[in-house]
């Protein structure tokens, strides 16, 4: 399965990348990368057609555990995907800090 840091995810965040956050709604609506998909881990199975498989897709949850759940199914089902490491956790800790 493929990840990125943070500082390859911000060059992909500014190319215009597709991005699927899977924490529950709860989560996401308490903040979210900008232009986020929200596709929760729960009802993958239910909603994989929704997605085009000649799209890539960065996949995001709070710390990567979830995200990374989530990646290895839809990585097994013929999707491009990529795993965010550090999650949403550390995107708002580097705006935080300005990076």
């Amino acid at each position: 399965m493929k990840s990125i840091d943070q500082n390859q995810f911000a060059e992909e965040l500014n190319n215009g990348a597709n991005i699927l956050d899977v924490r529950e709604s709860d989560k996401f609506e308490s903040g979210h990368v900008p232009g986020a998909r929200f596709f929760p881990l729960s009802s993958i199975q239910k909603n994989i057609k929704q997605l085009d498989k000649d799209t890539k897709y960065y996949v995001i949850c709070r710390s990567g555990a979830r995200s990374q759940q989530a990646s290895a199914y839809l990585e097994q089902n013929g999707y491009d995907v990529v795993n965010v490491s550090g999650g949403t956790t550390s995107w708002q800790g580097d705006l935080e800090y300005g990076l």
